[in-house]
């Protein structure tokens, strides 16, 4: 089959960029669309957690993203008048990153967008709309012409037809937003609820030489009856603020300029700030009832669209694209059965959802305007903060949707018994390499399928035939060995060696916990998946059934989606639990 790209990711948000950059340093063909012209250049998204930056890390380029960002920040509920009531800190970090990281989107994006420069296979193309597309059984063909852009939403798109483009691919991935195009066109609807409640947004920025968001270190959610308020710190003087409207004030008398004045005047001096972007908007809960239609898949906004109240819009968006594009890849390059893209679905709708559903929550919470219950809302907090067990479980935020694929609607191995990781997300400790050195597990493990032995080579269980499998994915063998466990006696003991095989040691312990919650012990495998979920563990000797079911589950058959009516009823039912870090 002659296709001009592999695949063509329509829209460079957030999704569309952390995809194309994953599918790039896989060596896959990319060409990325987008409508408007002209950079946007303004703040959405201002958060990101522990599993976007590791995301961003198999995408080559989390240490650059983290010099822009304020990490490890502080997340608080305060009353009207400042006084706390409830606080989330995290200081572990066990996925190698921290938990809380407030972001300025257009770094973000920019950085994103110049690191795609590393690779010469991924084109990208501004001002080129998506006119018209259709597909068979072996590629995608994709009409684009030239845009004028829409203003990131304030007009129509107007497109001149006398441009227009036709190029083939293997894939087409919608990551163009809210109003997908690709969405539309494919004649998906979404489900769920549109909130009518609006909100008045605020970014600011520290005029030059002037310290004015100090005594605003930490993210507030302001719960105050009267007027509730989210007060966002963000990276080299930006800070954002937002406050809910009552039903009588209209957009335009919220937008002007002197009611913006007197909103913010409340917590900085007006005179010291720029107003860079002031604006009103509603926002929606709700998720497409499917997210593919043969070869073309959509992502992040299209797909789902997230309330801001936990910052997490812009996260499921990015783990959507981790997702896609190790199976993508798998099929392209390695000749896996497009079959495990049913798993796409399956996979991400429940956590998407989950995270969807304590938003809302804590839009509830935090915009109470009734006095009595906000009282007895602020009491409940307080209380709750200082009962031993509940309050950890606060401040550690462990009410965020945990990484971890519900039984039997994910490409790995049956979560049952003593194959208790089995699709969840493994953690991300150092660990010490050979020659001494400290590296982030996910470094040494690179961006392709990983089998760890515990205390083993992993090579020297797997038959020469298994072996060809699984270096036939790229896949990197690691021997993983306990605190002081490392092979010690005569000249010549212990070598191994080979491109595809590194040995570590386990200086924290932290492998050596999860390993035993996994069921894992000396002379065990364990094989995780491109995106660090578990697909499978085996007993020492077992190697070889481990094998047999990857490669049956790539090139066979795979998991059935469960319908989205299955999938919602079972959140009750096998409700997620904590991670094993």
């Amino acid at each position: 089959m002659n296709t001009d790209y592999d695949v063509v990711v329509v829209g460079l948000g957030p999704t569309g960029l952390t995809l194309a950059n994953l599918l790039g340093r896989r060596g896959v063909r990319v060409l990325v669309l987008e409508r408007e012209p002209e950079y946007y250049g303004m703040a959405r998204a201002v958060y990101t957690d522990d599993e976007g930056m590791r995301i961003f890390q198999t995408a080559g380029a989390a240490d650059e993203l983290a010099a822009d960002m304020n990490i490890d920040s502080t997340v608080q509920w305060v009353r009207g008048d400042g006084r706390l009531l409830a606080q989330f800190n995290q200081s572990d970090r066990p996925l190698g990153w921290p938990v809380a990281n407030f972001l300025y989107q257009p770094y973000l994006e920019n950085t994103l967008e110049q690191a795609l420069q590393r690779y010469p296979h991924v084109t990208v193309r501004r001002g080129r709309e998506v006119v018209d597309f259709d597909q068979d059984d072996n590629s995608v063909s994709v009409e684009h012409a030239e845009c004028r852009g829409t203003g990131y939403g304030s007009r129509a798109p107007e497109t001149d037809p006398r441009t227009a483009e036709r190029v083939r691919a293997k894939f087409l991935v919608g990551c163009d937003g809210g109003r997908s195009v690709v969405r539309t066109k494919l004649g998906i609807d979404m489900t769920g609820t549109s909130f009518p409640e609006r909100w008045l947004v605020v970014d600011l920025k520290a005029r030059d030489g002037v310290d004015a968001f100090r005594h605003l270190p930490y993210f507030n959610f302001v719960c105050d009856p009267a007027l509730p308020i989210v007060s966002c710190p963000q990276p080299d003087g930006h800070h954002r603020f937002e406050f809910m409207l009552s039903e009588s004030q209209t957009k335009a008398e919220m937008e002007d300029s002197d009611t913006v004045r007197r909103r913010i005047a409340r917590f900085v001096d007006p005179d010291e700030v720029e107003v860079l972007r002031k604006l009103v908007y509603t926002f929606n809960a709700v998720v497409a009832d499917r997210w593919r239609d043969g070869r073309i898949l959509i992502a992040g906004d299209a797909a789902h669209m997230t309330p801001q109240f936990i910052g997490q819009g812009m996260n499921s968006g990015v783990r959507d694209a981790d997702n896609l594009s190790w199976k993508l890849t798998a099929i392209i390059k390695d000749g896996a059965s497009q079959a495990i893209l049913d798993s796409y679905e399956s996979e991400r709708r429940p956590h998407a959802k989950a995270m969807i559903d304590l938003s809302v929550l804590n839009k509830t919470l935090v915009s109470i305007d009734n006095r009595l219950l906000a009282a007895a809302r602020d009491i409940a907090l307080i209380t709750a903060m200082r009962l031993p067990g509940l309050s950890g479980w606060l401040r550690g935020a462990k009410m965020k949707p945990a990484p971890r694929f519900r039984r039997g609607a994910y490409l790995g191995l049956p979560r049952h018994g003593l194959r208790r990781a089995a699709g969840t997300l493994a953690p991300q400790p150092d660990v010490r390499t050979y020659d001494g050195h400290r590296q982030r597990l996910d470094d040494v493990l690179g961006i392709g399928f990983a089998l760890i032995g515990y205390g083993v080579d992993p090579r020297t269980v797997l038959s020469a035939a298994d072996q060809a499998a699984l270096r036939a994915l790229g896949t990197r063998f690691v021997t993983v060995y306990p605190l002081g466990g490392r092979p010690q006696g005569k000249p010549g003991d212990g070598r191994s060696t080979g491109a595809d095989f590194a040995d570590t040691e386990d200086h924290t312990g932290a492998l050596a916990r999860w390993f035993a919650k996994a069921g894992v012990g000396i002379g065990g495998l364990l094989l995780l998946r491109p995106d660090r979920y578990v697909f499978g563990t085996a007993e020492p000797g077992r190697g070889g059934a481990l094998t047999a079911e990857l490669m049956r589950q790539l090139m066979g058959s795979a998991v059935r989606p469960p319908t989205p009516a299955e999938s919602d009823a079972q959140a009750d039912a096998d409700r997620p639990l904590e991670q094993a870090r």
